[in-house]
């Protein structure tokens, strides 16, 4: 009787554990922020562009003349969450090292 209750103990404690799963933020890509996406301009160099946003996330080898930028962040969706899912997205098209036009999307968008 008593190994009984042990093992009922056990498998509950057990089941109760196993629903605490820790889910953590989700965030891939380049780290941008609204500022430096609203700093590039026209006529940049790719040194300039470099230091002020890093490296492209996406090399394309045949394609030297266009930088993408990808930021994704999803947060911990939970009761206490009010963050919402970020997503910012930036093409750059160089032509003689100098930025010749600039394409981006920036979604923010609420969760629940």
């Amino acid at each position: 009787m008593i190994n009984k209750f042990k093992l009922i103990s056990v498998l509950v404690v057990i089941v109760t554990i196993s629903g605490c799963v820790y889910r953590p933020d989700l965030q891939q890509g380049n780290l941008l922020n609204i500022e430096n996406i609203d700093r590039v301009q026209i006529d940049m160099t790719k040194s300039q562009i470099k230091y002020l946003l890093g490296g492209p996330v996406i090399g394309v080898p045949y394609k030297e003349n266009r930088w993408d930028y990808i930021y994704f962040y999803q947060p911990r969706m939970g009761p206490e969450s009010d963050e919402s899912t970020q997503r910012y997205w930036l093409v750059i098209f160089f032509e003689d090292d100098r930025v010749v036009r600039i394409e981006k999307d920036v979604i923010s968008k609420p969760t629940g």
